[in-house]
């Protein structure tokens, strides 16, 4: 196993001197806050390239839909193949470790072998996972935001000013950088750059992947379109329905709070038990 260990330490070695430097561009507008690993996720890229994988799976449309929605159309297929690459550079990293742990065993373990199988294929499902939590809190979020910004529209409209004006208004006054105003604005930047309106809403919708936004966004759409009286009433009563989803997002946001109190307190419970029962325990073997 030391051999093995040897050999997968060279390798990975080995594939990261020879990828440093050929993704420099890729590598370098990404958070390291976010992406931990970003000074080796060169070695993911070579990977993925050298079995010149195509990204295009059911699998990959799944998470092209995700990162679509975290990132924008525009940087999906990028984020993509930086999620691949992260999720396999940890994935090597990770198996020298595991070999490493293997070899200081001095013989092979079976079960250690099969443990640490279990746990690369754990880690992988954790990466997909982590993303799924970005796109709920990033939904979450909007959820919370979007009553506020559509009140706020709805009465601007009601005191005579249009759509586009009264958007850019608040997104003007405002300045959040939560998911819903960063979309907001880009809206704005859309139709500035000559995007017509419609299709700047439309694309919107597209982005926040929310009902209640896509319902809003059928709402003004069909207005400039057609027309409609009753614009600032069917606003008013969508904003009250949002008003309704946003307590229960609010409520959300509570449990899921409550639950992540939950596990140090049990482990703070577990402490005080081991401590205090330890004695107990070490003086009824010494007394047998």
């Amino acid at each position: 196993m030391i051999i093995v260990f040897i050999a997968s330490l060279l390798l990975f070695a080995s594939l990261f001197m020879v990828s440093r430097n050929k993704y420099s561009e890729f590598i370098e507008p990404l958070d390291e806050k976010e992406f931990r690993l970003k000074k080796f996720l060169s070695i993911g890229f070579w990977v993925m390239d050298k079995f010149n994988y195509k990204y295009g799976t059911k699998y990959d449309r799944n998470l092209l839909n995700k990162t679509a929605e975290l990132n924008g159309g525009v940087y999906a297929h990028y984020y993509l193949r930086v999620h691949w690459a992260n999720k396999i550079t940890f994935e090597l990293m990770l198996l020298v470790f595991m070999l490493f742990i293997n070899a200081a065993m001095g013989e092979i373990n079976v079960e250690l072998l099969i443990f640490s199988l279990f746990i690369l294929a754990a880690v992988a499902y954790a990466f997909d996972k982590d993303l799924d939590k970005k796109v709920d809190k990033r939904r979450l979020s909007m959820q919370i935001d979007f009553p506020d910004f559509l009140n706020s529209l709805t009465l601007l409209i009601n005191a005579g000013m249009t759509v586009t004006n009264a958007w850019t208004r608040i997104v003007t006054d405002i300045k959040k950088d939560t998911p819903l105003y960063v979309e907001l604005r880009n809206v704005m930047l859309d139709i500035s750059n000559g995007k017509s309106e419609i299709g700047a809403y439309e694309e919107f919708a597209k982005r926040c992947r929310l009902p209640e936004v896509t319902k809003f966004v059928s709402v003004i759409t069909q207005n400039l379109k057609k027309g409609n009286s009753e614009l600032v009433d069917i606003l008013k009563f969508q904003s009250r329905e949002c008003w309704e989803l946003r307590k229960h997002a609010a409520k959300r946001l509570g449990e899921e709070a409550s639950s992540k109190a939950l596990f140090p307190m049990m482990f703070m419970f577990l402490a005080v038990v081991l401590v205090v029962v330890t004695p107990a325990i070490l003086g009824l073997l010494d007394s047998v």
